[in-house]
Order: C-alpha cells, then structure tokens, then sequence
C-alpha cells in the first residue's frame, strides 16, 4: 500500500506500548512515559542507516578494530508541543543530538497550521534531522514544518510519528516524497474533526495532563 518511504514498525514491544496508549484510562505519568519509550524504540529503526567506521581499542584481553559511529551529526526537531514528549527517548539513544523546536497549531476551523516559533541550531544545514510528532493525522502541521526546515538548508530530514492516519501519510508523500516516514501504527481514517480513527485522543493533552 505504501511504497518504500514508509516504514510501518510492527514490534511486539511498539504494538504492546501503543495499545496502553489507546486506553482512555492510562495516567498522563504513564503515557508520557510510555511516549517517550516509544520514540526511543522507533529510534533504533530510524537510525539504522548511521555510518559506521573502525576503531582501534584494547579489550581485557587483545586489540581488535571495532565499529563505532562515524561522527554523523543529528538533530531532532519536535513540533510544539505534542513533539516535545518524545525527545527524551531520543536523546537518550544519542546523547550528542541538538535540539530544534518549531511551534505550530492547528486552526480550527481551516485545519491548517499556523507557525507561531521556530529556533534551530545555528549548525543545522550540516545535520540530518528528525522531525517528531506523535500524531500524524492531517499531516499539514508535519509538511509545514519539514518546508520550514528545508529552508535552512537541511538535505536528510525524516519524520517520527507514534500513530499516524492514511491521509497525513498521503499529505507527507505528495508533499514531500524524500522523507522517510517512521510510525508505531496507522490507523482508519480521521473523523470530521480531524482527529484520527480510532486513535488515541488529543497527544499533546495526554502528555501534559490539560484535559
């Protein structure tokens, strides 16, 4: 169905963490830490193409060439402020990310994203960048914010999501084909108020605790 942009991560641990996530009943400490486990987990899938290069090192017992990362530079960029949740699970994987912030909300009677913040690092054209945001649904925020960046230059740009419906995947592919797109599930469709089916409620209120 989707082509090869798309990576749907079907793990038993992801599937297992995103149905306590659906549960209506789920704390917002539970939640948001489980979010932020989440993230960690898509992490290791979508860093998987890292360059790797030989070092030497002595072990207890010889010396031998080992592989270690090969000084990529990365940064990952949450939108504000569901995105927010999920970048402790990445930055403990790679401590030596930077961290970019751009803030968009959803109007709510045209469902279009409005930007209202955006601060990156000043060395940001020279890294690949992940864009984290739990929810994937209209995919207009998504596509905003991946034009903004591309505006300063960023060439390798993927997209992190928790749970994601079929026309932000459509809106992120037609938008912008070069990014990969990373995501625990994707769901039925959205509803008349763009919130995705049968989803798991407003991320950003979940994490936050202000519904």
């Amino acid at each position: 169905m989707y082509n090869e942009k798309v990576h749907i991560l079907d793990h038993p641990l992801l599937q297992h963490k995103l149905t306590i996530l659906r549960d209506e009943n789920t704390g917002v400490k539970e939640f948001r830490e489980i979010v932020s486990e989440i993230a960690a987990l898509e992490c290791y899938e979508a860093t998987r193409d890292l360059p790797l290069a030989d070092i030497e090192v002595k072990t207890p017992i010889t010396t031998g060439a080992f592989k270690t990362l090969a000084g990529k530079k990365l940064a990952v960029v949450p939108i504000l402020r569901a995105g927010l949740g999920m970048v402790d699970g990445i930055i403990k994987m790679i401590p030596s990310a930077k961290v970019g912030h751009i803030g968009l909300y959803r109007d709510p009677e045209t469902h279009r994203p409005v930007e209202y913040y955006c601060k990156m690092p000043a060395d940001i054209a020279e890294r690949d960048v992940i864009v984290l945001d739990p929810m994937l649904a209209t995919g207009g925020s998504a596509s905003a914010a991946i034009t903004f960046i591309k505006g300063y230059g960023c060439k390798h740009i993927k997209l992190m999501n928790v749970l994601a419906a079929p026309e932000g995947i459509a809106c992120i592919q037609k938008d912008h084909p070069d990014v990969d797109i990373y995501v625990a599930g994707v769901d039925e469709k959205l509803n008349e108020h763009a919130y995705i089916v049968p989803g798991l409620g407003d991320a950003g209120d979940r994490i936050f605790g202000t519904k």
